[in-house]
């Protein structure tokens, strides 16, 4: 069954390569979505595909790169908004 997850990652989690690690980690597990930076300094991650990959998106994103300091992260589920291709890195 496909999902779709929408995560605000709070922390030390800009210019610690956090959306080029989120990035790979989604096109590892077959996710489709995008990642930006956000002004208020948090990460904002939008990824669909299947519920067992974007749990395993989630759980990475709890811990994140060597140098990000997690601190939460608030999570929304949904269903899927259509078919989507790549994972893409904005802002």
């Amino acid at each position: 069954m496909r999902r779709r997850l929408e995560a605000r990652v709070h922390g030390l989690v800009q210019g610690v390569f956090f959306r080029h690690f989120t990035r790979s980690t989604a096109q590892e597990l077959g996710l489709s979505g995008t990642v930006a930076n956000c002004p208020d300094g948090t990460v904002f991650v939008v990824a669909e595909g299947p519920q067992e990959s974007l749990d395993r998106l989630l759980d990475w994103l709890k811990r994140g790169p060597e140098l990000a300091r997690v601190e939460r992260v608030d999570v929304q589920w949904s269903q899927p908004s259509g078919p989507q291709s790549g994972f893409a890195i904005l802002r």
